[in-house]
């Protein structure tokens, strides 16, 4: 767990607070046991040729709500135990690929002290610092 979730309060938060990143550089393994684990046996995913000659991808395509996965898992890890998401909503705007480097990250834009809740812009980041997967996150702190 990253060390600055040891410090994170609503009472300390501004609006443009960063989140720890996290950078992601998934394999063709993880891949496919991600897939296998929502029963999603689409051949995007797990069989190179098909992608490629087919479907015209350049590569395995990263499954979606793998990237949303990670930005629960960039918000869990910086509110830790202080808190929990009270909600998310994501979209996946751009594909991504098995070799791409892929980064999670975000940023406080709203505070609400009386209802200690916070509101968090996340994102999923390729190695162009495209936004492939944007998010909006209501974030709760305990007292």
């Amino acid at each position: 767990m990253d060390s600055s979730s040891k410090t994170v309060s609503i009472e300390n938060l501004s609006i443009g607070h960063e989140l720890p990143g996290r950078n992601f550089c998934p394999d063709s393994r993880q891949l496919f046991l991600y897939n296998a684990s929502l029963w999603n046996a689409h051949k995007i995913h797990f069989d190179y040729p098909y992608a490629k000659e087919v479907e015209g991808y350049p590569g395995l395509v990263l499954a979606g709500p793998l990237l949303g996965d990670w930005m629960h898992q960039c918000l869990e890890e910086w509110i830790g135990a202080k808190g929990r998401i009270k909600s998310i909503d994501y979209s996946n705007r751009i594909a991504s690929y098995i070799g791409e480097t892929l980064y999670s990250g975000g940023s406080v834009i709203e505070i609400d002290l009386e209802q200690r809740e916070a509101i968090v812009d996340v994102f999923i980041k390729n190695e162009k610092n495209e936004v492939v997967s944007p998010g909006t996150a209501t974030l709760e702190f305990f007292p």
